[in-house]
């Protein structure tokens, strides 16, 4: 679904760019703040597998939150203790399974949402493009039911989050009774809790707690990553889609991210990871670190592509200024008197591009003909408008404002038609109409993907002999043009085509080193850090790391939200060079942070407390028994 959203809220909704990428980052914000809720709930009352049926398939504004934290910790479930390379394995596939799925839903959703459907009015089918999702999950539903008997499920134990809370909380107020040097230190702050709370409760929340600390510079990551769905794809609406023989629609190329991961998970488990160890230990904190290094690279060289980019893109005019350009669509010459500028205009033809002028100094404006007076141009303009100025006699004149202040939206093309003939006409073109243009006038602007388009004129000035069906030149990304319909020397009619806006000629190919990189830190970040969640949690707290883990993709998009929101860059290559930079530091905190992190087996010291129990329990059926427990300290 997000394969689309930042373009349904920009094109179907109206939403500028930066509304569109803030409504979209507050959309994956709630999505990764949910599974805190799917966790407890999980983990306390219903476990993972109803969770995952009941909450996440039934209640589907509440769905992520079920799913997410539950299915990887459900899935690490199903291994038992020293299957770790299994459980691993287990990971990496969890992991390409779910990009394949969106290898294929980022292919084929681009595609049911350019289908045109509607009851009043035909436009882009977005409902087929969501509805298709939602029908699959509920296939999803039934295929995960069928397989119940199979799984192996373990009770929920309460509410751990509770505990854990309660815990931490008594830990710090009983530390702060006892502040003064009278009392002798403790090893660690939350021993403070042993006068209430047992000890494989204190050493359970000290793992959680570890980890935690270690999740806090990690939504730096993904606060760059989720942009390949917003900023990224909205770059692409700036660049040619014509790779090869190919033409790729912006919101298509996030399949590039899917593809990659697809091929790069298995060649990282088998060839890039194996190779690393003989080398050196190539820790999960390591393949993090590295991971965030890359996704940094990743954003370099998307400024490196925007400067390209920028270089290529017209000038609009600004707050303060007005552009125009001339279009003479009569039969002889004139002249166009611009304040510090004259230009003359052959038949059929228009000026070199739109030409720019400060609103306080565009005082008059006058056209003639060789032999003709002077006529005053009688118009008001809006300052940052771009206005067309359609001349074809020395009275015979009109100014239209053009509507188009920036490259046309999804890298479409913008059409429209001036009729130079007597009578009324409409044009059909790709199924989009133009209606009654007059005499001497222009249509708005229509968009239409690349490719060429056919169309008919429909006039009574045709002739039964002349043709009334055309084809365009072939489009290609992001540009605009007039097509001026007038008479031939032969009687039938003639389009002549002029360029407003220049197609984009930065190719989308550009983009892939920065989706490469992009994905090579995923995998060996995102897919480390599921496994490094699951192995560093206790058995009675999985899903709530796991939840703990999503909960840094939440907090990254409120990064995006607050970084764009506040920033408001000129030029775009600057916010993206900012969010590398950022992420270069927090990669620097991170693998310091890493450097002094011990790794734990939470089942091994699982055991010790249950053989500490065991032994309680012989000694108190057996009264005669000496055997004492180890301490905490000396495990």
């Amino acid at each position: 679904m997000r394969a689309l959203l930042v373009l349904y809220f920009r094109n179907f909704l109206r939403w500028d760019d930066d509304l569109a990428t803030a409504i979209y980052h507050t959309f994956a914000a709630l999505c990764y703040l949910t599974p805190i809720l799917g966790a407890l709930i999980a983990d306390s009352w219903l476990g993972k597998f109803k969770a995952l049926s009941m909450i996440g398939l039934i209640l589907i504004a509440f769905g992520t939150g079920g799913i997410k934290p539950c299915v990887s910790a459900f899935g690490g479930d199903q291994f038992e203790e020293g299957q770790e390379k299994q459980r691993n394995q287990f990971f990496s596939i969890f992991y390409l399974a779910i990009n394949a799925g969106s290898l294929i839903s980022t292919i084929v959703t681009p595609i049911l949402r350019v289908q045109e459907c509607g009851i009043h009015t035909q436009q882009a089918c977005y409902p087929l493009a969501f509805g298709v999702p939602a029908a699959l999950m509920a296939v999803s539903l039934i295929v995960f039911v069928l397989g119940s008997g199979m799984y192996k499920k373990f009770k929920p134990q309460g509410n751990i989050m509770s505990k854990v809370a309660k815990c931490i909380g008594f830990a710090i107020k009983n530390r702060f009774r006892h502040r003064s040097k009278q009392f002798p230190k403790r090893e660690h702050w939350l021993d403070w809790a042993k006068e209430k709370y047992d000890e494989r409760l204190i050493s359970q929340v000290k793992m959680v707690m570890k980890v935690m600390f270690l999740y806090i510079p990690l939504p730096m990551f993904w606060a760059l990553f989720d942009q390949q769905g917003s900023r990224w794809t909205l770059q692409a609406t700036t660049m040619s889609g014509k790779i090869g023989s190919m033409e790729i629609q912006p919101d298509q190329m996030q399949t590039v991210n899917a593809i990659l991961i697809v091929i790069m998970v298995p060649i990282m488990d088998a060839v890039v990871y194996p190779l690393i160890a003989k080398c050196f230990n190539f820790t999960s904190l390591k393949k993090m670190t590295v991971g965030m290094f890359l996704a940094s690279m990743a954003f370099v060289a998307a400024a490196i592509v925007q400067v390209d980019i920028d270089k290529t893109l017209p000038i609009f005019a600004t707050e303060n200024q007005v552009q125009i350009k001339v279009l003479n669509i009569g039969n002889g010459d004139m002249n166009v008197f611009l304040p510090g500028e004259n230009v003359t205009l052959d038949q059929m033809s228009q000026t070199d591009g739109f030409m720019t002028f400060d609103v306080n100094k565009l005082t008059s404006i006058n056209i003639s003909s060789p032999g003709s007076p002077i006529t005053e141009v009688d118009s008001d303009f809006e300052p940052g408008q771009r206005y067309t100025l359609l001349v074809w006699a020395p009275i015979g004149m009109l100014v239209v404002k053009d509507g188009l202040n920036q490259k046309p939206e999804k890298g479409e093309n913008g059409i429209r038609f001036v009729n130079t003939l007597t009578e009324a006409l409409t044009i059909t073109m790709s199924g989009k109409v133009y209606a009654n243009i007059a005499s001497n006038n222009i249509s708005d602007y229509q968009f239409f993907p690349s490719g060429q388009k056919e169309y008919t004129i429909n006039s009574t000035e045709i002739a039964p002999t002349c043709p009334s069906d055309f084809k365009s030149s072939s489009l290609d990304f992001g540009s605009a043009y007039t097509y001026v319909i007038t008479r031939g020397n032969d009687g039938c009619l003639e389009v002549k085509e002029f360029e407003d806006i220049p197609p984009n000629t930065v190719n989308m190919a550009l983009q892939i080193p920065q989706y490469f990189l992009l994905t090579c830190g995923e995998v060996v970040f995102s897919v480390t850090g599921l496994e490094f969640s699951y192995s560093q949690a206790p058995s009675n707290m999985k899903s709530v790391l796991q939840a703990g883990w999503l909960l840094t993709v939440a907090v990254g998009n409120i990064i995006v939200l607050i970084v764009a929101g506040a920033g408001h860059f000129e030029k775009q290559w600057a916010e993206y060079v900012l969010f590398a930079s950022l992420l270069l530091v927090v990669c620097v905190i991170f693998a310091i942070m890493a450097r002094f992190y011990t790794y734990v087996n939470p089942a091994e010291i699982e055991a010790q407390f249950d053989e500490e129990e065991k032994k309680k329990s012989i000694g108190k059926d057996n009264p005669l028994s000496t055997l004492e427990p180890d301490s905490q300290t000396k495990m």
